[in-house]
């Protein structure tokens, strides 16, 4: 196949959250986070991992920044940490923790890394899940008076915010699955804490943009699937809409245009969650651009025990896996990129997360061939190319990640890194995919021929 061309501009950028790298979780006056609580919990995370250090980059960031540099990235996806900045997460700033985050972003613009910040990568205050978590409704004014304090500390150096990473992710797996912290399984108090960080999102990017510090976008990174139905039957594709209505539109349809899609089998969102008089309002607050976070597709089929949304998921049936057990499906992200240009005409869109996990070391020569991921970045983003193809208007990738790092439930047993980490002395080494990315961010010229 012919080279793709990506236009002059284009970002190629690195993702990462502020838990899974930085370390540092009770230095300068850090608060304690749910994550610090839930990692400390015993049967939590696989080998009793925690984030306590990570990779270190609380302390290694100047390196780490100097490192992307090399490689040729024009920008980068950081997370700043709630609890470290506002420790109880309504009360004072903690003026040593915003001084970091100054330092990160202005290394980075000295080394010409446009910052791409998210308020919020899943580390609430422990102090605010005490007072009941994300299905707290009052949570949506601390979230809107924190994103205030942070626009205003640092929307002179920062211009592109993203108000909440994966909201569906946090809410689901934190409140009714249990696997993420902070590990209730509540169904009822999920669903109400989807509304909670939609309320949150909206009244977050007003304050963003009624800082003095007018922002050039704000949007948030979305986890996207596109869903297929496991059969060609009425009731499997009907399934399939509902899920796709739930999974990718809960967060963006509110946001967008105020108004939650139809999700359940039965009823609306009314009959399960407290709908205010002037909520939709509040939450309405069109995004200047639309970010995709994309690993995988999803399968469903209809289920007649599920009383609520009448779907199950079901495993896909391609032979190809990522160590994680995820399906190597390339062309999932084209569709969901044309997907969301269709049903949000005239919005950009950035691919804010996409990787895969494989665990490759290093050799006898100290290097690290990771064939595998070469092979599935290549694919995945020839995917975006052809998308812009046929019209849709992207504008970055942000591959996840830079470094092996803390990988939430699975600890460090799950390698996305294009640099591989050395958890016990914090030793960076480049992968061949982090040099095969390198030539890509600095040429724009993706040369498909498949390696697997």
């Amino acid at each position: 196949m012919a080279p793709i061309s990506f236009p002059k501009g284009f970002l190629w950028g690195t993702a990462s959250a502020s838990y899974q790298i930085e370390g540092g979780w009770n230095e300068d006056g850090k608060g304690e986070s749910i994550w610090d609580r839930f990692s400390h919990t015993p049967g939590k995370i696989k080998q009793s991992d925690t984030g306590d250090v990570a990779c270190d980059f609380y302390n290694r960031h100047p390196d780490d920044i100097a490192l992307m540099a090399e490689l040729g990235l024009n920008a980068a996806r950081i997370s700043l940490s709630w609890p470290r900045i506002m420790p109880t997460g309504n009360g004072p700033v903690n003026q040593k923790g915003l001084d970091f985050y100054r330092r990160v972003v202005d290394q980075m613009l000295q080394r010409n890394i446009q910052p791409w910040v998210t308020l919020y990568h899943w580390d609430l205050p422990q102090t605010l899940e005490d007072a009941g978590g994300w299905p707290n409704r009052d949570l949506a004014e601390y979230f809107r008076d924190y994103a205030a304090v942070v626009a205003d500390a640092l929307g002179d150096r920062v211009k592109h915010w993203m108000a909440f990473n994966e909201p569906w992710i946090f809410t689901i797996l934190g409140y009714h699955l249990g696997i993420h912290a902070p590990g209730r399984r509540e169904l009822g108090e999920a669903i109400k804490a989807t509304h909670t960080v939609n309320l949150a999102q909206g009244m977050a990017i007003k304050a963003l943009r009624e800082s003095k510090n007018h922002p050039e976008a704000v949007g948030t990174a979305f986890s996207m699937s596109p869903v297929h139905p496991e059969t060609g039957s009425l009731e499997d594709r009907t399934a399939a809409e509902r899920w796709h209505r739930f999974y990718n539109k809960w967060f963006l349809d509110t946001v967008m245009h105020g108004k939650y899609p139809e999700a359940y089998l039965e009823g609306s969102i009314e009959d399960h969650v407290e709908i205010r008089a002037g909520d939709m309002d509040l939450i309405k607050a069109p995004l200047d651009f639309i970010g995709i976070n994309l690993y995988t597709r999803a399968v469903v089929a209809h289920d007649s025990h599920d009383r609520y949304m009448g779907v199950k998921q079901v495993r896909p049936g391609g032979e190809e896996v990522t160590e994680f057990g995820w399906e190597v499906y390339p062309q999932a992200l084209s569709e969901m990129i044309l997907h969301v240009a269709k049903d949000y005409p005239g919005i950009p869109i950035y691919v804010t997360e996409n990787g895969c996990s494989y665990g490759d070391g290093p050799g006898a020569d100290g290097k690290i061939n990771d064939q595998r991921r070469v092979s599935f970045l290549r694919r995945f983003i020839a995917e975006v190319g052809h998308a812009m193809k046929v019209g849709a208007d992207v504008r970055g990738y942000f591959l996840w990640t830079f470094t092996d790092n803390f990988e939430w439930a699975e600890g460090f047993q799950q390698r996305f890194g294009i640099v591989h980490c050395d958890f016990k002395t914090q030793q960076r080494i480049v992968k061949e995919s982090g040099h095969w990315y390198a030539n890509l961010a600095r040429t724009g010229a993706l040369d498909f021929d498949p390696v697997i």
